[in-house]
């Protein structure tokens, strides 16, 4: 029989057809795209004409599209519905993935065709996709020895066994550790809802007649904002931070050990220091210097702004008894202070933001606004699992743009966090319209109930469809420039910059009605949550930067200098940075840091206060020129948006802002000037 993973979907958009194939077509498949994929590479390398784009660059654009489409829908699977089936083909492929991309880019014949190509006669695309080629092929070892380049092989194979291993453990632990109480007496201060959903949740667990609240991936659990039990608090919280740490089959740590000295090594064997000077190569960021530059220059104001409210939480705590104020009380308390001094509960604000009219009231409707783009859902079309829907997305003229889904709702089979995905990535030169996915975790109510969403949740919302917009607004030529294949500390900043319209005034007057009653947010109430918007900014900003610190303490290690105690390791990491744990747990820690050990972040967490500079230039850029208009949307989609990787990030932020970006407006934003 054929498989259908090999040839291109006859769904619209070529949207995979997922009821075509099961888990058994998965690893053939992948052999199938491998092979063909070198027999391509074997034709460019054979070619007995001089080497030129057509016959090389835009041939290796156009290989290995099998392969390609495979892997997408794959490793899609892998984050968002990973079932056993699926973790144990990802524990056999990923090895076999990395030696066969490995093998590409160390094959001296295709390194030499490459370096061999004119640049005479190219445009700006083509001539940028030739050098970005180059440079790959470099950073993957091309220019190494013969024992370089298998002792680069090795690493690269068991970092690809390790980041999976990390990802697997991370996903049962924290399953594992979701939090089961036996009383809803226990529960006290969450809505109905949410004591319903925590019930079910419970019953689907096989836990009956009881609760269970599940864990998200960051170290702050939503429940710890409401929960008035001081002891359920504390064990949620600690539930969290000890994911990946516990003495058992799910401990990450050694894990993340050894993934840190392997990529200190390979580092080292291309020339660089670190492999933080390694993987700030090919970002925007001039040096690791400068980053660490920029995050020197935030630490103090921002630990100084979280002591400042840890002694207001102190006080709102005393009036309760407590005089030792906790990590698992910082949540609680700052939303009590948030309410006694602004006037703002935001936890009283979800039925204002349920699902249905957050998407298409709010998230669609600022998006029609701006780009005059329209959405359709598509019920005619499946994805991957019940929960995911789709939608047909046109733009003004109503011409064809690409396909979007929605993955709302959390499951055991899904990784924590929110993000987005490419299904089919835009390219003129194969023809390609894009396909994105949106997934976040948000709690499934139960059945015949709303969606209602706390408010950290609408502007997750607004975020990941900024991602989804670069994807979808995306046209360039060539593959590889494609929608957000742009460096990782630029990545974040179009998707940043989305989550300005939540708030303002036309879209929320739109989406935020009572799903019972219609009736529009409070009088005065968007005022006042912009008033209390640097309130708990101190906390934020600091929880981040431990963070980030902490990723690049793993990541300046040198080579042979392994961790051997990685708990102490962090511990003094974070010390040594000027952040006090004990007053301000970091984000993630070392256990559960998925960005950094299975995600693609290594030495890269960095990136959103990097692309958070651009963000907040351009929203004062926005505010300046009228806000949610057309011209502003045109000009931020076609000068920015569209062009990916096909021309350099910060032109084309030049480009849209007149001006190289300026920090003043992050530093005003976060309480830091």
């Amino acid at each position: 029989m054929s498989n259908a993973l090999l040839s291109a979907s006859t769904l619209p958009y070529e949207l995979p057809d997922f009821a075509a194939f099961s888990d058994d077509d998965y690893l053939p498949a992948f052999e199938a795209g491998m092979q063909e994929h070198l027999d391509e590479i074997r034709t460019i390398t054979a070619n007995p004409e001089p080497a030129g784009f057509p016959n090389t660059i835009s041939a290796l654009e156009r290989s290995g599209q099998a392969l390609a489409r495979v892997s997408t829908v794959f490793f899609n699977l892998v984050t968002s519905h990973a079932t056993d089936a699926v973790q144990a083909i990802e524990a056999q492929i990923g090895p076999k993935l990395s030696a066969h991309q490995d093998g590409i880019f160390q094959d001296q014949l295709l390194f030499e065709r490459i370096s061999a190509v004119p640049e005479t006669g190219l445009d700006e695309e083509a001539r940028r996709l030739l050098a970005e080629y180059r440079r790959r092929f470099l950073l993957a070892g091309a220019g190494l020895d013969d024992a370089g380049k298998a002792r680069m092989r090795e690493l690269n194979t068991r970092l690809s066994e390790l980041g999976t291993a990390f990802s697997q453990k991370l996903l049962a632990d924290t399953n594992d550790s979701a939090l089961v109480v036996d009383e809803e007496a226990e529960l006290a201060g969450l809505s109905p809802d949410d004591i319903a959903a925590a019930a079910a949740a419970a019953r689907d667990a096989g836990a009956e007649s009881k609760y269970l609240l599940s864990l998200v991936l960051p170290t702050p659990q939503p429940a710890l904002t409401r929960l008035t039990n001081r002891k359920t608090r504390q064990r949620l919280f600690e539930a969290s931070v000890d994911r990946g740490f516990r003495e058992n089959s799910h401990n990450t740590l050694g894990t993340a050990a050894e993934m840190a000295a392997l990529r200190a090594e390979r580092a080292a064997l291309l020339g660089y220091g670190s492999h933080a000077e390694y993987a700030v190569e090919d970002q925007t960021a001039p040096s690791i210097g400068a980053v660490r530059e920029m995050l020197a220059r935030l630490v103090p104001a921002a630990v100084r702004n979280a002591e400042v409210e840890a002694g207001k939480l102190r006080d709102a705590a005393a009036k309760d008894g407590i005089k030792d104020l906790q990590p698992w009380d910082w949540a609680y308390y700052s939303e009590q202070v948030r309410r006694e001094e602004y006037a703002v509960d935001l936890e009283a604000l979800r039925p204002w933001f349920e699902l249905e009219r957050v998407l298409n009231d709010g998230v669609f409707y600022a998006a029609n606004r701006l780009y005059g783009i329209s959405f359709t859902e598509r019920p005619d079309l499946a994805g991957y699992h019940p929960d995911v829907r789709v939608w047909e997305v046109k733009n003004e003229d109503g011409s064809a743009l690409g396909l979007f889904l929605g993955d709302y709702f959390s499951r055991g089979t899904k990784s924590g966090g929110a993000w987005m995905n490419e299904l089919v990535s835009q390219s003129r030169l194969l023809g390609k319209a894009p396909v994105v996915v949106n997934n976040l975790n948000i709690s499934k109510p139960a059945a015949g109930e709303p969606a209602l969403l706390t408010f950290d949740e609408v502007v997750t919302a607004f975020h990941e469809f900024g991602h989804a917009l670069h994807g979808l607004f995306s046209d360039v030529e060539f593959p590889l420039f494609s929608g957000t294949a742009v460096p990782r500390d630029f990545v974040e900043y179009p998707s940043q910059v989305n989550e300005m319209w939540m708030l303002w005034p036309e879209v929320a007057d739109n989406f935020a009605r009572h799903h019972e009653t219609g009736e529009p947010l409070p009088d005065g109430i968007l005022d006042r949550i912009r008033a209390a918007t640097l309130w708990g900014e101190g906390f934020r900003t600091a929880e981040y930067l431990g963070a980030t610190l902490l990723d690049l303490a793993w990541h300046e290690l040198p080579p042979g200098e392994p961790v051997e105690d990685p708990a102490a390791f962090e511990e003094q990491a974070l010390q040594r940075a000027g952040i006090d744990p004990a007053l301000v747990p970091p984000r993630y820690r070392t256990g559960y840091f998925k960005h950094i050990f299975a995600g693609g972040y290594s030495a890269g967490y960095y990136s959103y206060i990097w692309s958070e500079v651009l963000d907040a230039d351009t929203v004062e850029w926005f505010t300046e020129n009228g806000g949610l208009t057309r011209s502003n949307g045109e000009a931020f989609r076609y000068l920015l948006l569209s062009r990916g990787f096909a021309a350099d990030p910060l032109t084309s932020f030049r480009n849209l802002r007149g001006r190289d970006a300026e920090i003043a407006p992050l530093l005003a934003r976060r309480g830091l000037a």
